[in-house]
């Protein structure tokens, strides 16, 4: 990992450096604003000796998948995607507090696989410096299985990536942040495509009403539905909160519920033990 401290050229520069020194690179492309940057500047240094790899899996919801597919033809940047086989994973169905760290050893060992038929040998994620304040064990499967960070590396932080990619004309340069599907369970809850399935559509009838940053959160027949501060009010207008509970009662869930704290990052980590 590398420092966050420094201006913010310099770390560009040591950026441009690390990929420069690759013969050629596969990145793990979910259409975030950090994958999207480091693909990007990998493009500027390896031209075609870059590839972005999306994976599809119930795992993932369905328009993150097609946002990145349309961003990376967008950019004009190779593309490809790949099946890691998640749930065929009973340790990751199981849903414990190691759940990350199944997820990405199976999703990087499928990517490898994938790669190494293009022709691709160094795999590399979209990690920052923030990314190591949290917990997840996801970047522990991926240091050992050889897959590089170049941002963290770097010594980039979130808010020097969103800065970055504003300055480089990214489109989503100020996307929410995203993570997969199963982060709506609480630990210990069995991960199944019907559950998946539901918590998809809930967060997509959300979305309608306006909200960008959202998640549901799954508690059998209670939905705990996150959004950021700002956009409550909006959650709240009659029209939006009728049409939601009416939604998502169709869906399955008997209550649905509205998180007063609002959209906080990891939450769902609060019911480890300390």
């Amino acid at each position: 990992m590398g420092e966050a401290h420094g201006s913010l050229g310099s770390k560009i520069d040591t950026l441009h450096g690390i990929l420069g020194g690759y013969r050629n690179l596969a990145i793990a492309f979910s259409g975030g604003v950090d994958s999207t940057l480091l693909l990007a500047v990998a493009r500027q240094q390896l031209g075609e000796k870059v590839v972005g790899m999306t994976a599809q899996s119930p795992v993932y919801a369905k328009f993150e998948e097609n946002q990145a597919v349309e961003l990376a033809a967008r950019m004009r940047t190779r593309h490809t995607l790949f099946a890691p086989d998640l749930l065929a994973d009973d340790a990751f169905r199981a849903n414990g507090p190691e759940r990350c760290y199944h997820c990405k050893k199976c999703l990087f060992g499928t990517m490898r696989m994938a790669a190494e038929k293009m022709g691709f040998t160094t795999l590399a994620h979209g990690a920052n410096v923030d990314d190591y304040h949290d917990f997840r064990p996801g970047l522990r499967a991926a240091a050992e299985l050889g897959v590089v960070a170049p941002l963290s590396e770097a010594g980039l932080t979130k808010t020097d990536i969103r800065q970055l990619a504003r300055a480089m004309g990214l489109p989503n340069w100020n996307r929410p942040a995203m993570a997969c599907l199963a982060t709506r369970l609480p630990y210990g809850t069995p991960i199944e495509p019907v559950v998946l399935s539901k918590i998809e559509a809930a967060e997509q009838i959300v979305r309608q009403m306006g909200i960008t940053q959202c998640r549901v959160r799954y508690h059998h027949a209670i939905a705990r539905i996150e959004v950021g501060i700002g956009e409550i009010e909006k959650l709240m207008l009659q029209q939006n909160r009728l049409r939601i509970v009416e939604a998502l009662q169709m869906l399955g869930f008997r209550h649905v519920c509205l998180d007063l704290e609002g959209y906080v990052p990891g939450k769902m980590n609060r019911d480890l033990p300390v």
